[in-house]
């Protein structure tokens, strides 16, 4: 077996509350009680931190003592531009000072990235987009979204930026909607530290081969996040990884090997009604399954199929190698 390090967006060990269960779907916990929920997970060695720490006032000192405790690193740090305060946009919004207000809290999310020693910080700028037809200027909207991103990474070359793109919610229409539209933009930005994290249940829910979109950012040398999840594709159901789409996640993570990327294997799951730690173990569990198939997977006869376009022969050596995994 390779050797793996898989990790967690904090949030996954988080209480969550909707439209509907206003309330909550358990008592709230603050980031300290996360981290320390996720220190419970076989295998777990790093952690993605929103920031402003969710659930109080917290220093750096102090979720630095629980990620110690909890033996976790920290893979990145996601500002939260996508609340109440952002809900017209971050890099979009009309208003110049909510824009200087998101590009301030990305700095100081920076500097928390750089105190903790993690990899990037990780863009997910939900509210960046629009609703309905005429609601806004499509070059405007694209121009400060570019800029925005642009002026970051060029302030802080030492660091990386990731974008992690969705098709749609909270916005009908994200301004990142699409890896072809994200990795367009990068391109545009055209500095070596903006990056793409690609979103498994993203790439599908947005009707892509999340294979294919993995294999174009890598040629593009743009991959350097990803999170994995599964939906039904209607929807970002933030499901269990391989509850629903175990053969497409094998391909997926067939491109990453066959390219060598070793980053982190990172879970992006939401288990409103579920144990957060036994989610998390069943989904690494499923994980080191897919490296064991991986292992087994037959690549030549895999070669001479793909050559011929035979699909079944194909197929039948990745189920073959995945499911004689388990």
């Amino acid at each position: 077996m390779s050797k793996l390090r898989f990790g967690a967006g904090i949030w996954h060990f988080a209480t969550y509350v909707d439209r509907y269960a206003t309330d909550g779907y358990g008592e709230p916990r603050n980031v300290i009680e996360a981290i320390d929920l996720a220190g419970k997970v076989r295998d777990l060695s790093v952690v993605d931190i929103n920031y402003p720490f969710f659930g109080g006032e917290f220093s750096n000192a102090e979720i630095k003592a629980a990620l110690d405790r909890n033996k976790l690193g920290v893979i990145g740090i996601t500002p939260e531009i996508y609340t109440r305060e952002f809900r017209k946009g971050a890099f979009t919004n009309p208003d110049p000072g909510i824009r200087r207000r998101a590009h301030e809290l990305i700095t100081e999310a920076a500097q928390v990235v750089r105190d903790f020693g993690a990899d990037y910080v990780k863009l997910w700028p939900g509210q960046d987009g629009w609703d309905y037809p005429f609601q806004v200027d499509h070059g405007a909207l694209w121009k400060n979204s570019l800029d925005g991103v642009g002026r970051l990474a060029s302030e802080n070359p030492d660091l990386k930026f990731v974008i992690e793109y969705k098709p749609r919610e909270p916005r009908v229409h994200m301004s990142f909607d699409s890896l072809a539209r994200t990795l367009l933009g990068i391109e545009k930005i055209g500095l070596p530290n903006v990056g793409i994290l690609l979103d498994f249940g993203h790439a599908i829910f947005g009707g892509e081969s999340a294979a294919d979109s993995a294999q174009m950012a890598i040629d593009y040398g743009r991959l350097f996040g990803m999170d994995v999840n599964d939906n039904y594709r209607s929807w970002d159901d933030d499901l269990v990884a391989g509850s629903l789409h175990p053969i497409e996640l094998f391909e997926f993570f067939h491109v990453l090997r066959k390219n060598n990327w070793d980053g982190v294997w990172q879970l992006d799951q939401f288990p409103f009604r579920e144990d957060s730690v036994a989610t998390a173990d069943h989904a690494i569990d499923f994980l080191k399954a897919v490296d064991r198939g991986l292992e087994a997977l037959d690549l030549k006869a895999l070669r001479k199929a793909q050559e011929e376009h035979d699909a079944i022969t194909a197929l039948r050596i990745a189920q073959k190698a995945l499911f004689g995994a388990f």
